[in-house]
């Protein structure tokens, strides 16, 4: 991906990013809040627009495809902002767009937050924010995509339920998937990162594989 956005004539809220995400990989995005995480994957899944630079999945350009035509292609997204369809039930949400016999799909994401088949039938506005997180985590990786974009997954979720997302993340992650991960838990995030970029301001101020980089630089562009 290369890409910036921008909001009217003379603001710029990201600028220029470059990054690959090879089969097997995590990319963990990190910074502080409103620093333009949640507008960077807004823009690698095609719900913003990308007003320069270029952003390919597997090859293909698709900067100037619909968030639609990317989902098709192989792009999930969990979105941090209204991360579910509050009015419709939590098994409408799961099957949105699959056929009505695909609960199977769910199988081991049942099996790990079983707190979701309990509630097949409740309308998921009415879920806590953990769980909504929790229902919009199992529907984007149950996709299996060929990249699966989470922003802040685990926010609002229990700490056992963040350990079992880990262990999807890394199966995925063995299986070949590609992930991009926003996310503040800096914990979580080196446990499940290949490669970070921090940004700050709408830039990456720090980026590399995560081996190269110390602790300790992660947490001077973290802290508050």
């Amino acid at each position: 991906m290369n890409c910036a956005r921008y909001y009217g004539a003379a603001m710029t809220i990201v600028h220029g990013l470059t990054a690959d995400v090879p089969q097997g990989r995590c990319l963990c995005i990190l910074g502080r809040n409103g620093v333009g995480k949640t507008t960077l994957v807004k823009i690698l899944s095609g719900h913003l627009a990308c007003r320069g630079g270029e952003i390919s999945l597997d090859g293909r350009a698709v900067t100037e495809l619909s968030a639609d035509r990317r989902r098709r292609l192989g792009l999930s997204y969990a979105m941090q902002e209204r991360p579910v369809f509050d009015r419709l039930s939590v098994r409408d949400n799961l099957l949105l767009m699959l056929p009505p016999n695909s609960l199977g799909l769910y199988r081991a994401y049942f099996g790990a937050f079983p707190i979701l088949e309990r509630r097949l039938s409740q309308v998921a506005g009415t879920l806590s924010g953990g769980e909504r997180k929790l229902l919009s985590f199992a529907r984007a990786m149950a996709e299996d995509g060929t990249v699966t974009i989470l922003d802040e997954p685990s926010e609002g979720v229990q700490a056992e339920n963040i350990e079992k997302m880990k262990a999807f993340i890394r199966a995925r992650k063995r299986d070949g998937g590609c992930l991009v991960v926003v996310e503040q838990n800096l914990q979580l995030a080196e446990a499940i990162g290949d490669a970070f970029i921090v940004m700050d301001q709408g830039r990456a101020v720090l980026q590399g594989e995560a081996g190269e980089i110390r602790r300790e630089s992660l947490l001077r562009h973290l802290e508050p």
